[in-house]
């Protein structure tokens, strides 16, 4: 990675009060005092704030700024950086950026501040991750799993499990290395199984609490289905409290998915209305049918509507059938109206009076066993990359217990066990190469 002096627009874009414009890198305070009308900031004592102009390359006026110098290494990428505040109109601020990117200072990459943070040793990938993810959030809840992320709360699961695994580790070293060694444990099989066992059963309940974390923070994929004209897009305007989807009375009506979110006790579903799944041979229809599936086969929740002022169809079993291996919630729609659905297990409501609502809500909660949000601990993981390093350090150590129940030597669990500490490694960011880190930090924003 280059390590030349960068600089970005930190703030959102459009007009405000303020702008802010970060500067990072060895010659941030020198290049950029050499625009600055004002202290000579080459002098100034680090972390102060400083009034002044931004000069043309003329010497005439630009903006006036505030600016703060924060000096090495006690700064966010732990370089040189200096923050200038201007007036927070769209054509000043970019103005002012282009004045600085005339000095030897180039306009940094997505994601490249926190990238040299995490590269200088300032914060570990977990940390650099979690600030976007705080920034993105959509809930208060996800926003305390992102704030644990930041603070290391997070990094520190890591780092516990990795620690047990090298303790385990160095002991079988010691053992081959130094057999005369008679104050060293000897690490038998005996030893070894029972704490690797210990290990997998904590990953299990770590993955186990992650996967409803990953929930909250990614929003839950959640498909509305049904056979024409039982109200699945009553019911998604119901849930957002919006006309969002057109209702009328016509089969059909609906011939392609129509997305939307909801927000049910600080967990998100992302709402996904879709065409009457049935047989057609409209052509633009069956595109919609189409669609659906797709849709339901990516789908991490599914909302099942039956009318219930109606018996049971063929395209009702159909779709019973269809989803009878995934997380499902079957609702019967039309509760105002004589019931003729008979059926048990289902969730009675009426997107006409809104009777159900809040009982739908509750079971949606109760089936991702997310009812008790408020008071769960939100120290787990949430990253789907970090999820599936674990579960591959997971699989290392179950390759140890195979091994041991092939009363293979001990020195073939070590590959296994320090294969699952590298993993978990990973997470932190301590093997990543150059290219995988470039593509994770382009996902970050400009100026962060």
């Amino acid at each position: 990675m280059n390590f030349d002096t960068i600089a970005a627009i930190s703030t959102a874009y459009g007009t405000a009060g303020i702008s802010v414009i970060r500067i990072s890198g060895d010659s941030a305070i020198k290049e950029f005092n050499k625009i600055f009308k004002g202290e000579d900031l080459n002098k100034v004592k680090s972390h102060t704030l400083h009034y002044g102009h931004i000069i043309n390359e003329d010497g005439s006026f630009l903006d006036e700024v505030m600016v703060a110098v924060l000096k090495a290494p006690k700064t966010f990428t732990a370089e040189d950086v200096v923050e200038v505040s201007t007036h927070g109109g769209i054509l000043i601020t970019q103005k002012v950026l282009e004045r600085i990117l005339s000095r030897h200072i180039r306009l940094a990459e997505p994601g490249e501040f926190s990238q040299r943070a995490y590269l200088n040793g300032r914060i570990d990938l977990v940390e650099a991750e979690s600030i976007m993810d705080l920034i993105h959030a959509k809930s208060e809840q996800a926003m305390k799993i992102a704030s644990l992320g930041v603070q290391k709360e997070t990094s520190k699961l890591i780092r516990n499990l990795r620690s047990k695994l090298l303790t385990i580790i160095a002991q079988i070293e010691v053992n081959i290395d130094y057999p005369e060694y008679d104050d060293a444990v000897v690490m038998s099989k005996e030893i070894i199984k029972p704490r690797t066992e210990d290990l997998i059963n904590e990953i299990n309940n770590l993955l186990k609490e992650s996967s409803k974390n990953q929930m909250i923070r990614e929003g839950v994929k959640t498909v509305i289905i049904g056979k024409p004209n039982v109200g699945k897009s009553s019911l998604l305007n119901a849930l957002i409290d919006e006309d969002k989807a057109i209702v009328t009375e016509v089969e059909g009506t609906t011939r392609d998915t129509i997305e939307a979110y909801i927000n049910i006790n600080g967990v998100t579903l992302n709402l996904i209305d879709t065409a009457g799944i049935r047989e057609t041979s409209d052509i633009v229809e069956q595109i919609g049918v189409n669609r659906s599936m797709k849709a339901l086969k990516e789908a991490e929740l599914v909302l099942l509507v039956l009318d219930h002022s109606k018996s049971l169809t063929k395209e009702d079993r159909e779709l019973l059938e269809l989803t009878h291996d995934k997380k499902r919630i079957i609702i019967a729609n039309k509760s105002d109206l004589p019931q003729m659905l008979k059926m048990e297990n289902v969730i009675l409501i009426s997107t006409l009076t809104r009777a159900g609502l809040k009982e739908l809500e509750q079971s949606i909660l109760k089936l991702l066993s997310l009812e008790d949000i408020e008071q769960r601990d939100f120290n787990y993981l949430s990253n789907a990359r970090h999820i599936a390093k674990v579960n591959e350090a997971k699989k290392a150590l179950e390759n140890v217990l195979d091994s041991i129940k092939l009363d293979m030597p001990v020195d073939v669990y070590a590959i296994d066990l320090t294969t699952a500490w590298r993993l978990l490694g990973d997470i932190l960011g301590e093997n990543y190469q150059d290219d995988l880190l470039d593509e994770l930090f382009s996902k970050f924003c400009l100026g962060k």
